[in-house]
């Protein structure tokens, strides 16, 4: 497996996505001129920023909609109360 980057911006990719695909297809594809060669240390640093800020991102949406429910449900429990009084 080799790690490639795209280089030139096509009608499918955009300049500076990067990939890791079989040898064969790595290959052909930066025979192209689109795609190069990068370190799997560069793909690894990249793979784990991605992931780190897409947990970030669904940590604080998932702690802001327990909040949400949260609310509602003290606004229920408090309306019934009053409501039996």
């Amino acid at each position: 497996m080799k790690c490639i980057m795209s280089v030139k911006g096509t009608k499918n990719t955009e300049v500076g996505v990067i990939k890791r695909v079989l040898d064969k297809d790595a290959d052909s594809e930066v025979k192209s001129g689109y795609w190069k060669y990068i370190s799997k240390s560069e793909y690894k640093k990249l793979k784990n920023v991605d992931k780190s800020s897409e947990k970030i991102n669904t940590g604080d949406d998932v702690k802001n909609e327990k909040k949400s429910t949260l609310n509602k449900n003290t606004k229920r429990k408090t309306g019934q109360k009053s409501s039996k009084n």
